[in-house]
């Protein structure tokens, strides 16, 4: 069996991941069907999550930025 080191137990936890969630849908209690437009519903939630998510992040850069250009003036003068 082979080992994991340092950096690729990240690797190893993501192919971990991996593969048990293909096992989880294989023996799925839902049709083949059903579990696509479950997984395509989950997706796109997430999608719009971090959609959300990286637009409140780039506001609050943007806050930040204009506060830290506003010190760099009264600074200067």
């Amino acid at each position: 069996m082979a080992e994991c080191r340092g950096v690729s137990y990240l690797g190893c936890f993501l192919a971990g991941v991996a593969i048990g969630g293909l096992v989880a849908l294989m023996f799925a209690p839902t049709s083949g069907a059903e579990t696509r437009k479950y997984v395509s519903r989950r997706a796109e939630g997430g999608k719009d999550y971090l959609v959300g998510k990286g637009k409140d992040l780039r506001k609050q850069a943007e806050g930040v930025f204009e506060k830290g250009k506003d010190m760099a003036s009264r600074l200067a003068h």
